[in-house]
Order: C-alpha cells, then sequence, then structure tokens
C-alpha cells in the first residue's frame, strides 16, 4: 500500500498548456493541431485507440521529441516552439513509460536517485520519494526481484524524487494483470491527488480514463476529437466516433431528429434537434427490456454487478440493454424493448 502519510513536502503543481501542435516523422503526420490546456493539479487522461499518437504527445511535451509547429508552455515559461527548445532534464517534467524502463542494474535506491542533480542524489529525497510510494526500506534490492507494481511504484518514485510541475504516465497499469492494475492505480492516483500535482496519462481504456481523470481528451488520428468530463463525453458526445469509443452505444438513424422520433424502441424524445438525416445514441442502461414481444434475445453477458443483453428486433435491428444483475433472459426468449431515457443526443450523419 501506498504511505498516506508521507512528510514529503506537496509537489508546486503548475499548468500546462499546448497550443496548435502538429509533430511528423519522417513525412506522416502523428499529431495535427493539437491544443489542450490542463489546469495545476489537474488530473487529464489521454484516451485514444493504439497508434493515434499518444505516447507522442506526451513525449513532445516532455521533450524526448520535437514538434514541427506550435507551443509547449509550463506556466508561463515556454518550453518550446519554433525558437526555444528546453532540454528534457530542464522541464520540471517528470515521466513514467509503460514497462517503468527501469536499470537492471542498478537497485532501486540507485534507480529513483538517477533522475535528481548528483549533489542531491545522497540525500534524503531517495528515501522520502520511496516512503511515498510505499516502498520504504526497498532501496537495496534489485528491480527483478520485485512483483510488477512495485516496479511501477519505483518508476513513479523516480519521476516525483525531482519534485516535478508536471507528471506524465505513458499507460503504466497496462502490463499488470486485471486485480493488481485497479488496486495500483487506485492507490497512485489517491497520491497524486494527495500530492496535488498536475498529471496527464494516457490509456486505450475508456473505464480507467473515466475512473481517475478529472477530465479526458479523446485523442483519433492525430487530432483531439473531444475533451470534457467523463459525463460530457459519455452523454453528449460530439460525433459517432465519440460515442461509439466512450461507451456502449446503440445508434438508430432517423430522416429527422425534431422533437420527439418515432424508433423501433418507442417514441424517443431528443436534447438537441437536427433538421436533417441523422443518428439517435441510446444508451444500454437506458433500454428496458420486458417478457413478450417481437424482440429475440440473441446473447445474455453476465458480469456480476450487471448483465448486458442483445435483442434482435423484428425489423433485423440489434440493440443493447444494460440489466440488474438478477437478468431473467436466456437467449432465445421473446422480449419487449422501450426506451426510458432522458432527451436522446442527435448527432449528424
Amino acid at each position: 500500500m501506498l504511505n498516506k502519510r508521507t512528510a514529503v513536502p506537496r509537489a508546486t503543481a503548475e499548468g500546462l498548456t499546448v497550443a496548435d501542435l502538429s509533430v511528423a516523422y519522417d513525412g506522416p503526420t502523428v499529431l495535427d493541431d493539437v491544443s489542450l490546456e490542463v489546469a495545476a493539479g489537474e488530473v487529464v487522461a489521454l484516451l485514444g485507440p493504439s497508434g493515434c499518437g499518444k505516447t507522442t504527445l506526451l513525449r513532445t511535451i516532455a521533450g524526448l521529441e520535437r514538434q514541427q509547429t506550435g507551443t509547449v508552455l509550463l506556466g508561463d515559461r515556454v518550453l518550446s516552439d519554433d525558437r526555444t527548445f528546453v532540454p528534457p532534464e530542464r522541464r520540471r517534467i517528470g515521466m513514467v513509460f509503460q514497462d517503468g524502463a527501469l536499470f537492471p542494474h542498478l537497485n532501486v535506491g540507485q534507480n529513483v536517485a538517477y533522475g535528481l542533480p548528483r549533489s542531491e542524489r545522497r540525500s534524503d529525497r531517495v528515501v522520502e520519494a520511496l516512503e511515498m510510494v510505499g516502498l520504504t526500506g526497498l532501496d537495496r534490492r534489485m528491480p527483478g526481484s520485485l512483483s510488477g507494481g512495485q516496479q511501477q511504484r519505483v518508476a513513479l518514485a523516480r519521476a516525483l524524487a525531482p519534485r516535478p510541475g508536471v507528471l506524465l504516465l505513458d499507460e503504466p497499469f497496462s502490463g499488470l494483470d486485471s486485480s493488481l492494475r485497479v488496486q495500483v492505480r487506485g492507490e497512485i492516483y489517491r497520491l497524486l491527488v494527495e500530492l496535488g500535482i498536475t498529471t496527464v496519462f494516457v490509456t486505450h481504456d475508456q473505464e480507467e480514463a473515466f475512473v481517475l481523470g478529472d477530465r479526458v481528451a479523446v485523442l483519433n488520428d492525430g487530432r483531439l476529437a473531444q475533451v470534457g468530463t467523463p459525463d460530457e463525453l459519455y452523454r453528449h458526445p460530439v460525433d459517432r466516433w465519440v460515442a461509439r469509443f466512450v461507451g456502449d452505444a446503440n445508434l438508430l438513424p432517423v430522416p429527422s431528429a425534431v422533437g420527439i422520433c418515432a424508433t423501433p424502441v418507442g417514441d424517443v424524445p431528443v436534447s438537441r434537434d437536427v433538421d436533417g438525416p441523422a443518428e439517435l445514441l441510446l444508451r444500454p442502461e437506458d433500454i428496458r427490456v420486458a417478457s413478450g414481444g417481437d424482440g429475440t434475445v440473441e446473447l445474455v453477458e453476465y458480469y456480476g454487478h450487471d448483465a448486458m443483453v442483445l435483442v434482435r428486433l423484428h425489423d433485423g435491428t440489434f440493440i443493447q440493454a444494460r440489466t440488474e444483475p438478477d437478468v431473467a433472459f436466456q437467449r432465445g426468449d421473446q422480449v419487449d424493448v422501450t426506451y426510458v431515457g432522458p432527451g436522446a443526443v442527435a448527432l449528424d450523419v
């Protein structure tokens, strides 16, 4: 467990600004005109599929890559633009890589000290950083003798030891098994909030982004598709791609989305009119399933805390419905499906 009574001073959090950032590798554009502001002390999740540019954005902020255009600022200090480039070691930005990137030939204490100026490597900073992440007394252990969760904590301690203004995490929990992943990410999140450190972390896991991020920035093919709170992204996505990426989605086409729309699951009110062809976003938890009717249960996925029921309607439309865990339906049952949610979001097509 991480130490909740650490005496380590809180970091001096600073706001991070990325403005009009573009990055290309030998021709192909990896990031295209990306702008993002992270407030001091805020935790922002950078969410997107593999290959969309998430890690490149983190590496550019850290100074490990150079942009073609755009600006990176920490507080009011320019870290990089078309005239300035501050090297990584002078940026006051800590980074935890996906695999931890520990030196196998150095012990834990030496790994943590590596990011400090030579004059401070024998100070109390290493002990304090290890205390923060709950690894007191393990400074002489070798990385290979630690569990995966402990190795990630060492990597975090190394990033925190210099007391950075911003911390960057590149999918730091992806190498852990599911139960350990939930435990470690919860402990690290509580520590970051306690320290008040500005944090940007990369993930391709929507649940992880929604649980840990004060806000979530969704990246798609090198561009920011949408930035907002988890609730804003889930309930008010800007397009069908975001709607599907941040959660399970039923998208029903309608010729016009004005007022109340007739659909295969009944009349659906819309929250914003679209005068023309559109798709209505119906989340599974807003669908009620009852016995009888002309729908056929095709699949029941049981998760313990709830269940997902896939229904094929008489016109061939497939609808997902999230139900209570004591679901009474089985594959082949005839059911009735009705929309019972609030005004649905209408998306342009």
